[in-house]
Order: C-alpha cells, then structure tokens, then sequence
C-alpha cells in the first residue's frame, strides 16, 4: 500500500512537473521572440533610406541598440545577397553567409519580422529576429537583433533541477503518511487475523480432544464398527471443516508436492466403510497436489455417489487416468439446470438428486480450485451420473498454483 500510494504521487508529480517545464519553457521562448522582435522592429524605424542611401546614424545613440547582444543590418540591392553592416558585437556572432540570405529571402517572402533560431559563426546559439525596412515599395534592408538563449536555458535548468527536488522530498513525504496510513489501516486486520487464528487452534484443540476419547470409551466397552466409523467420519470432518478454514483465512499455505493419484485414491477408497462396493480401475498418474485435500475430495465424490447416487448396495465405479478422476454411480441423476447448484455452499438437494448436496460438494469444488482443476457432472451411458474432477499434470502449472496461494499465508504467518 505504501508503494502504490508513493507510486501513485510520483506519478502525478511528474506529470504536473512535465506540464510544468513545458509552459515555462514556452513561455520562455515567448519572452525572447517578444523582446528580439520589439527590438528589431524599434530599430528599423530609426534607420531611413535616402536618395537610395541607408542611413545609420540614429543607431549609435538608440538605447535598443546599446542593450542588444547581436545586432547587425543587412542591405542588399534587387536580386543581389545582402551585405552585412553595422554589426554588434563582431562579425563571428552573426550566423554564416549561407543563413543570413536564408533569412533575407524569409523577410522578402513575408514582408514583415521573422523569428528563427541560429547558431553563429563562433558557436553560441541565439534566437533571431529581423525586421525588414523599406526602401520606397521594396525592401533595401533589414535589422538583425540577435538574443542569447543560453541564459534562458540555465534559468530553466534551475527551475528543472527545483522541481525535482521538491517532487522527490513529496514523494517521501507520500511514501512516509502512505506508510503511516496504511500501518494504522492495516493494523486490526491484522490483529483480527491473528485472533481467528487464535481461534481456529483453539477450536481444533477442543474438537479433537473429545473425539479421541470418545473413540476411547467406544473401543473399551466394545460397540460397533458402524459406531467406530461414525466416530472416524467425524473426525475427517472436523480435520477438513478446520484446514478448509484455516486456508481460507490465510492462516495456513497449500503445500503442493508431486504425488500418485491412483495410489492416493485406491488407499482413500479402502478407508471407506462400504469399499466392498466399490470398484477402481487406475493407472499411474502423477499430480502436484496437497494429498490430505484430494483425498477428502475423492471420499467426498464417492460418498456421495454411494449415498444418494444409487440404491443401497449398489456398485460404483471409480477410474483414475491421467489428470482426470471419474465417479459413476447408477442412480436418477441431476437435472442439468441444478448440476451448478449442487455445488454451491448450504445447497440441499430432494429425493432424485443422484449426488449429495451441502457442504461435501462444495468442498470438492473448493479442492479443486485450490489445484487449478475443475469439477462437473456429466450423465453416464446406460444411465447414472458421472462426476469427473480433472486435475492439471503440469509441474510449471503446479507451481503457479502453489504461489499464487503465497500471499495469503505469509499474512497469516
């Protein structure tokens, strides 16, 4: 937050600056093209023609021409190029032969003042105005008042050099208020983070404690497998109900390691109470992938296929090939417009719902996106429905899907 809030002021201080040297220096140039022509056009109605003779005298003692940096006169006769007279402060300040009849030509073309920038013969660089006189209905001359724009030049660097020293110590003014403004925003998020956490370790401390012992007391006074499965069930439960959360929160980080899917789904499948009706056929297949989450995923698909996809007893098949895990059962199925629904949280499905609804769905689809994959439903051949949960096979993939879950966990850290 502090950056963008610092990167966020720089940038419009650069633009305010930018805009800033672009009309001083406009305005500038603005300046000297209004004194060098001021000056060029005073001048030229102090000199006069004559009887055909240019006359100068008026120069000497003109207070414009006493100020000027350059100065100079060119006349010249009908098609002829103009001969330099009357030149302030040496010849070398005007610009070469081949520029001053650039500039003759420009003012016979125009008849009147021009501006232009031109070097001189010794190197300064100055901008120019010349200011034609007239000689009858033609023009026999023309004032050259000459202005240095180096002095310009080092005004604005300085000007330059200001602004960005005054546009540097805002932006670490920004950066230090953005600092401040954020650490105060930021703050009781944190803190709150850090209190679900507090909360999320105490509640499967209390959760788990009761359910170990209660598995105890079931053990010693010999009750029931159903009862001992009950209590295993619970327990996955709670284990998946708290990591799910814990993630979310962005106290915990999804750890994504290369591991085989088929191996995983066959030991998952054995767990189950009633596997016996459940068949697998897989090949090896490896996946990046949080073992303990695509497990509960695969129980959860083949749970619920058993439960409400098929009538009791009936088999369901489980196939596991590259990237894809596919769930059938035998059941009515879902109908297509609520194959969506069942997947969203607190969804509760009715007596033709082939796949369970609630929370085990949702988890599935949780997992899956967790993994960069998908899950869908799809009808099977023959009748039934299919469930597939496609998992990306890709190690690059894997970790991009594994960083992208980075921030989230560094906070809660």
């Amino acid at each position: 937050m502090t950056l963008l809030f610092a990167s966020t002021t720089a940038a419009c201080l650069v633009v305010l600056a930018a805009v800033a040297i672009r009309i001083d220096a406009e305005s500038r140039r603005s300046s000297l093209d209004h004194e060098a022509g001021s000056r060029a056009v005073g001048l030229s109605r102090a000199v006069w023609f004559d009887a055909g003779v240019l006359h100068l005298e008026p120069l000497r003692e003109d207070e414009l021409a006493r100020g000027a940096q350059a100065l100079a006169v060119l006349q010249a006769a009908p098609e002829e190029s103009p001969a330099v007279r009357n030149v302030v402060p040496t010849r070398s300040a005007l610009p070469g032969q081949d520029r001053l009849d650039q500039v003759w030509q420009r003012i016979l073309d125009e008849q009147d003042t021009v501006l232009l920038s031109a070097p001189s013969s010794n190197g300064g660089r100055l901008r120019w105005a010349a200011a034609p006189v007239w000689d009858g209905d033609r023009i026999g001359a023309a004032v050259l008042v000459g202005t240095e724009l180096a002095r310009s030049e080092r005004d604005q660097n300085v000007l330059v050099r200001w602004l960005a020293l005054g546009c540097t110590a805002l932006v670490c003014c920004a950066a230090a208020v953005g600092h401040l403004l954020s650490g105060r925003a930021m703050r009781p998020a944190l803190r709150g983070l850090g209190q679900q956490e507090q909360f999320l370790a105490e509640a499967a401390h209390e959760l788990r404690t009761p359910l170990a012992t209660l598995r105890l007391v079931v053990e010693r006074r010999g009750s029931s497998d159903e009862a001992l499965r009950l209590v295993d069930r619970l327990s996955r439960l709670v284990t998946g109900l708290l990591a799910r959360a814990r993630m979310e929160a962005g106290a915990q980080r999804v750890e994504l390691v290369p591991l085989r899917l088929d191996q995983l789904v066959e030991t998952t499948v054995e767990e189950l109470p009633d596997h016996e009706s459940v068949t697998v056929r897989s090949e090896p297949v490896v996946v990046p992938g949080d073992p303990d989450l695509l497990a509960q995923a695969v129980r959860n698909l083949v749970e619920n296929a058993q439960r409400h996809g098929s009538p009791a007893g009936s088999p369901v098949e489980v196939t596991v090939t590259p990237g894809l895990v596919t769930v059938r059962d035998h059941g009515a199925g879902v109908p297509p417009a609520d194959r969506e629904r069942v997947f969203a949280r607190g969804a509760t499905g009715g007596p033709a719902t082939a796949l369970g609804t609630g929370t085990g769905l949702a988890i599935v689809r949780w997992v899956a996106e967790l993994h960069h994959g998908t899950v869908h439903l799809t009808d099977a051949p023959g009748g039934g429905l299919i469930a597939e949960l496609r998992l990306p096979t890709d190690p690059a993939h894997a970790a991009s899907s594994s960083s992208s879950h980075e921030g989230p966990g560094t906070v809660g850290a």
